[in-house]
């Protein structure tokens, strides 16, 4: 009876001497979303969004993959919602049909971001992949401002609408732009 209860004893003091290991470690994680995000284009919007990856997010390369996927459901997000607007114009809806195409060709570009990233690997092609994401990344953005050109000489709830939607992508996938370009900074 004895040793049964001085084993739970011993096991309990083992797991409070660990516990302030594991909480440094998720202390830790939450610190990595912090001090990556501080300096983004949009610091609010990249803490917001990517405090829930926190516990996921080990190294500078998780949390860019984090931000890409945040980015793409984003845009996925945005293009459900333009492809969804009623009571639209000929006109509007001629841009909108375009803004939703360019958004389907983000989602491509930051879905071949998140392989090159899955995939990076240090040595001789390092370089060659991380230029890879960069430029993907980039072109998605391009996109999003490409379709708030669309609606430059439209007015209306359809155009403020469509500026909300890409606003909010737009920053998103800018801080996802800068997480990678950190990756590639680190590296130098």
């Amino acid at each position: 009876m004895a040793t049964t209860l001085d084993l739970s004893f011993s096991i309990l003091l083992l797991l409070l001497l660990l516990s302030p290991l594991l909480q440094t470690t998720q202390a830790d994680k939450n610190d990595l979303v912090r001090s990556s995000c501080v300096h983004a284009s949009y610091p609010d919007i990249c803490l917001r969004t990517l405090s829930s990856y926190g516990g996921s997010a080990s190294t500078p390369r998780d949390l860019a993959l984090a931000a890409v996927r945040v980015s793409i459901a984003r845009v996925r997000k945005a293009s459900d919602f333009l492809s969804n607007l009623k009571g639209i114009a000929r006109r509007e809806r001629g841009a909108l049909n375009d803004c939703v195409e360019q958004m389907g060709d983000s989602v491509d570009e930051l879905s071949k971001t998140l392989s090159a990233l899955k995939n990076l690997r240090r040595g001789g092609d390092f370089r060659w992949q991380m230029s890879n994401a960069e430029t993907w990344v980039s072109a998605a953005l391009s996109n999003e401002e490409t379709c708030l050109d669309g609606f430059k000489d439209i007015n209306g709830h359809v155009r403020s609408d469509v500026r909300r939607s890409m606003t909010n992508v737009a920053r998103v996938t800018s801080n996802a732009l800068y997480l990678i370009n950190l990756l590639d900074d680190n590296r130098r």
